[in-house]
């Protein structure tokens, strides 16, 4: 499978169809390396909720008990300060971060191998996050870990969010016919020293697909839409 980069060029993807070693290995090179060489500089980009993240976590009932799962600096968790949010990312220099910045408890962990019990959160939120990970089996396997943490009750839900492929609007200019998997450079500068370029690794999820994927891991879709470049679903066990 071609992988393009954010200018167009292509390079071999190293991890498409291999076994799962190597996927761990591309994703160590292109997506946890990157973190955490970036960590400082992307955490001062990453204040603001988004508003249907924020709307989702304001309207849990007071009490409840959620997770965040790919954290990143912690900026979701003080949203609503009448419910508990356990953090955790794969990037350890972020959990740093989000342990000192934030109010909180958070953990660095693999969202392939979630360190909580079964069934035992009301909600879980995922902001993109699953779009990191390089083959479609694991990106289901992600969404099926967070789906096990969610009790069984009624009103227990996920919010997954995910890299929209259908971004003709905004200012990369992806379309439908642009290539799904992509390196997406991060350019750290720091005043006196060469520009530092990273590439990340993005899977671009078309319209529908999160949904398919969410099915695929055993969840159901409750709601599911696009904002900001994002598509995004609602969904239980």
């Amino acid at each position: 499978m071609p992988l393009a980069t954010a200018h167009g060029s292509q390079e071999t993807s190293q991890q498409s169809n291999g076994p799962p070693e190597a996927a761990e290995a591309y994703e160590d090179t292109h997506v946890h390396s990157v973190y955490e060489a970036i960590a400082p500089h992307f955490s001062a980009t990453r204040h603001k909720p988004w508003p249907l993240v924020e709307r989702f976590l304001l309207s849990r009932p007071p009490g409840s008990i959620g997770l965040d799962v790919g954290c990143g600096n912690g900026k979701y968790l003080p949203v609503n300060p009448a419910v508990f949010i356990l953090g955790s990312d794969r990037s350890a220099s972020l959990v740093r971060l989000a342990a000192t910045e934030r109010s909180g408890e958070v953990a660095v962990a693999d969202g392939l191998a979630l360190p909580y019990r079964p069934a035992s959160v009301d909600f879980v939120i995922s902001i993109a996050v699953v779009h990191h990970l390089s083959t479609r089996r694991r990106r289901q396997e992600a969404i099926a870990a967070l789906l096990a943490c969610l009790h069984t009750g009624p009103n227990a839900r996920a919010l997954i969010y995910a890299w929209a492929l259908e971004q003709r609007s905004s200012r990369r200019g992806w379309d439908e016919s642009s290539q799904q998997d992509t390196l997406v450079p991060w350019v750290m500068r720091k005043k006196g020293e060469p520009d530092a370029t990273f590439q990340r690794y993005y899977h671009l999820y078309r319209e529908g697909e999160l949904d398919e994927d969410v099915r695929a891991a055993g969840g159901m879709c409750r709601e599911s839409g696009y904002e900001k470049d994002n598509w995004w679903v609602i969904c239980s066990r």
